[in-house]
């Protein structure tokens, strides 16, 4: 048998993150070789006797793989920010360490942000629709025809205000808003983080909101943008939608949870709000052709894409390769959860 520590790899890495995987000898790498998802049965066969797993978002990181793995499993590397599949606790109670992502994708997550803001406020889903559905013959010019607001002297409002969020305000400085609103998990206090020098000379004010209602009810867009916790769980909801204006759209690039869909798809009938540009949703990826949000006109909804750049994802293919090897030598990793 084999003396080498154990290493799984749930899946076919890019080939930056394969090279450098493959260039430390000193291990036994178990890997499916496949784009897809790997089995489950899979994982648990060959998850017995690994000090180390490197998975993806898809993959469930339980009390069962964990006890299954043994008293040697030192890391668990995950391909993502998110951490909701894997089990903190368990981890915590054996001193498992746990490496993901979540400063490497800042830039293209921000991107995909301003995209969603100005497909939700020109209707660009919407007027593409029309265009496929062979309708724009029938579509004579009016005042009015198309219509949407416009970011230009916006108030924006961030729900969560991290690397994420001032990427986003980066961006859009330049778009000539006039105002930002934000809210953290301390309303009203400033943050504590200026991670691009932009806050403090910022030419507009950039305010802390002193709770939701205000950020809701003062906010031309509103950007969501905080983690996934009990508290936030259908923050956006019922009431924050009926404090909303009625020209306003959101923006959601957090968890999907964090907004009720069906207050949201509510709001859009009864017009409370203007439009919404979502790159997540509760229960996805499970949408299908019928769910109600794709009956709505006024919302674009992307797959979760926020990542899909190529860079990003060579970046945090690399960084997760990183992190499992960093873990199994107990050396520091690029980006650790603190358990």
């Amino acid at each position: 048998m084999s003396q080498r520590p154990k290493v799984v790899v749930t899946r076919q890495l890019i080939d930056e993150a394969q090279k450098l995987l493959e260039a430390d000898t000193d291990l036994d790498i178990v890997q499916w070789t496949s784009d897809q998802p790997c089995d489950r049965t899979w994982l648990l066969e060959h998850a017995k006797g690994a000090s180390g797993i490197l998975l993806m978002l898809s993959d469930t990181c339980d009390e069962e793989l964990i006890s299954t793995s043994g008293d040697q499993l030192k890391v668990i590397a995950s391909f993502s920010v998110g951490t909701d599949h894997v089990d903190r606790e368990a981890l915590r109670k054996r001193k498992i360490r746990l490496g993901y992502t979540p400063t490497c994708l800042t830039d293209a997550v921000a991107d995909l942000t301003v995209m969603l803001i100005l497909m939700a406020q020109r209707r660009a889903g919407e007027a593409m629709g029309k265009v496929i559905q062979g309708q724009w013959p029938q579509m004579p010019w009016s005042p009015l025809l198309m219509t949407g607001p416009q970011i230009g002297g916006s108030t924006v409002g961030f729900l969560g205000f991290g690397r994420i969020g001032q990427a986003t305000l980066k961006r859009l400085l330049p778009f000539g808003i006039s105002r930002v609103l934000y809210l953290t998990s301390k309303p009203g206090q400033p943050v504590k983080e200026d991670h691009f020098g932009i806050i403090k000379d910022a030419s507009i004010p950039i305010e802390p909101a002193k709770d939701w209602e205000q950020l809701a009810s003062e906010s031309d867009v509103v950007i969501v943008g905080c983690a996934l916790t009990p508290d936030t769980k259908h923050l956006v909801g019922t009431e924050f939608f009926s404090n909303m204006k009625k020209f306003a759209v959101l923006v959601n690039i957090a968890r999907g949870p964090v907004v009720d869909t069906d207050a949201l798809i509510t709001a859009l009938d009864k017009e409370q709000i203007f439009g919404a540009g979502l790159d997540v949703i509760e229960n996805e990826p499970n949408i299908q052709a019928d769910h109600p949000i794709l009956r709505q006109p006024r919302c674009v909804l992307v797959p979760h894409i926020g990542s899909a750049t190529i860079a990003t994802r060579v970046q945090m293919a690399t960084e997760t390769v990183q992190n499992l090897l960093a873990g199994l030598k107990g050396e520091a990793m690029v980006n650790e959860v603190e358990l």
